[in-house]
């Protein structure tokens, strides 16, 4: 992901704001809208895209988009009639179903229907992709369940999918927004089921994780400084 030129674009975290218990670690950060996997992330004409073409690299290092020789230093792979989005590039996630194409955009996680968080690079912990979360917004009493499906910037974390911004009533535009803070993310690490799976099973997987973790009540025990509804 490129770094955060886009003065609108709101929601990162530094990572020392993590902390763990024996089934869970846990966090609180903004929500940085992640487009990658969405159908319609990113297009040729630079705009017409859900978010700037920047934000999926740039000719010679594209680290986003499927390209040609599948690698950065390819072209980006443009989606055809058959597609679901004909004319925009294929957005790529660190999650695949790695049982279609390269080039098919279904094999990525979509990020405008699937709730996903973000995770980044090297950060242990036991995390791995798939994994499953709860990701709370106190000042609305409101939660909801997600898959860790791309890896980011290696020293920020809080960022997620439009999905889960909409469904957390958050501004889900990838270009404008977000949320700057206040965003409590719990993720149980080694809890992955395969890929891929519906917003169905997500939600079903990752409440019985939070209810066997404690729920709404421990998560106001481990951050008693939030506004809480």
């Amino acid at each position: 992901m490129a770094k955060l030129k886009f003065l609108k674009r709101v929601g990162y975290s530094d990572i020392n704001t993590l902390q763990d218990d024996d089934s869970a670690f846990f966090y609180e950060a903004g929500l940085m809208i992640d487009a990658d996997g969405a159908y319609h992330a990113y297009h040729p004409d630079g705009r017409s895209g859900l978010d700037y073409l920047g934000n999926a690299g740039k000719p010679g290092n594209w680290w986003a988009l499927v390209t040609d020789n599948g690698k950065p230093s390819g072209n980006p792979v443009i989606q055809t009639k058959s597609d679901p989005a004909p004319g925009f590039y294929v957005s790529t996630t660190s999650l695949e179903d790695a049982s279609l194409n390269a080039r098919d955009p279904r094999r990525y996680v979509d990020a405008e229907s699937i709730n996903f968080f973000v995770l980044p690079s090297r950060l242990g912990l036991g995390s791995k992709l798939g994994d499953f979360a709860v990701v709370i917004r106190p000042e609305k009493n409101d939660y909801d369940y997600a898959v860790y499906a791309d890896v980011g910037p290696a020293n920020k974390i809080g960022e997620a999918s439009i999905a889960l911004a909409a469904a957390l009533g958050i501004p889900s535009g990838p270009k404008n927004g977000g949320a700057a803070h206040g965003i409590v993310y719990i993720v149980f690490p080694g809890s992955q089921q395969g890929w891929p799976l519906s917003q169905a099973q997500i939600d079903q997987y990752g409440s019985t994780l939070f209810a066997k973790w404690g729920g709404p009540e421990k998560a106001k025990d481990c951050f008693p400084d939030l506004p809480w509804s």
